[in-house]
């Protein structure tokens, strides 16, 4: 179980790396002027959301999966977990949004501006912040 466990927070720390990230080129990518590095901004964006954050979360969720098949199903019906997992779902969310940021940059289609990507870089610290306290300190 230890091993599912580290392995599981590799990935967590992977794709999470990838969720700061991704956002903060799009504020970048927002204020490209030119061709080439409106260009450069999608390789870049393409290649870490599908060859780090994807592969990240799918490990995230399968270990986090494998992990709670391995625990004692009373403690399945802690309020902390129901909540981490909220969150979870949510952080899973966040990460399509992404995509479809993504895919909005790749077509030439982006309506926001670099101020908005600024402020969509926050969710993703709000969400983690939230898990580890649960995971952590367990409240309920």
């Amino acid at each position: 179980m230890l091993w599912v466990e580290a392995l599981h927070i590799v990935a967590v720390v992977s794709w999470f790396a990838g969720l700061f990230y991704l956002p903060r080129l799009f504020v970048y990518h927002a204020d490209a002027k030119d061709s080439l590095s409106n260009e450069r901004f999608k390789v870049m964006e393409r290649k870490l959301f599908r060859g780090i954050m994807t592969p990240a979360m799918i490990a995230t969720l399968g270990l986090g999966i494998w992990l709670l098949h391995l625990q004692d199903y009373m403690w399945l019906r802690s309020g902390w977990l129901h909540a981490k997992l909220t969150l979870v779902v949510l952080v899973v969310i966040y990460h399509h949004l992404c995509l479809m940021h993504m895919k909005r940059f790749a077509r030439d289609a982006n309506t926001h501006s670099h101020v908005y990507f600024r402020w969509f870089n926050e969710a993703p610290i709000v969400l983690l912040l939230g898990i580890v306290i649960l995971v952590v300190v367990k409240p309920f």
